[in-house]
């Protein structure tokens, strides 16, 4: 398998996993603060709002231009310094936010950012330095570092 079917792979059993969480829990389950203060639906509030970023990224591969990344950002999704302040800013959009509604604009942009990453030849997927706003980087490590991001919080609640 190469790079990108193998990405997509990781990136499909992840899914399932989250989804079969998802499915195994009552609603009082995945709104119940656990051991670190935060519930299952603010992890995935936070998901999909770091998914967002991501989807931003395929886009503008796609499309050819620079990604337009969300107002939440408040600019550049990659400085470390940001990454608490933006945190901060994700939990409370999406504290008062129904579980329904948050599962279902994870699903969809997980879903969206699986098309998108589909949709993009293999060769663009792995080439270095064909994006300069990625400083570098592969968009195969948007793909990767969502499925590690995914895992990540995953094995904190299993």
């Amino acid at each position: 398998m190469d790079d990108k079917g193998s990405a997509l792979a990781d990136l499909r059993r992840v899914y399932d996993e989250w989804k079969g969480l998802a499915g195994r829990l009552r609603e009082p389950e995945l709104t119940a603060a656990l051991s670190g203060g935060l519930s299952v639906k603010d992890v995935v509030a936070h998901l999909a709002a770091w998914q967002a970023v991501s989807i931003a990224r395929l886009e503008a591969a796609q499309w050819g231009r620079g990604p337009e990344y969300p107002a939440w950002t408040g600019g550049d999704p990659d400085d470390a310094a940001m990454t608490e302040p933006q945190n901060a800013r994700i939990h409370e959009m999406n504290r008062a936010r129904p579980w329904p509604e948050v599962h279902r604009a994870w699903r969809d942009g997980f879903l969206r950012f699986m098309a998108l990453a589909e949709a993009i030849p293999a060769a663009d997927l792995t080439a270095r330095d064909k994006y300069p706003w990625l400083n570098g980087r592969a968009l195969i490590d948007v793909l990767r570092g969502s499925y590690e991001h995914h895992r990540e919080h995953l094995e904190d609640l299993v």
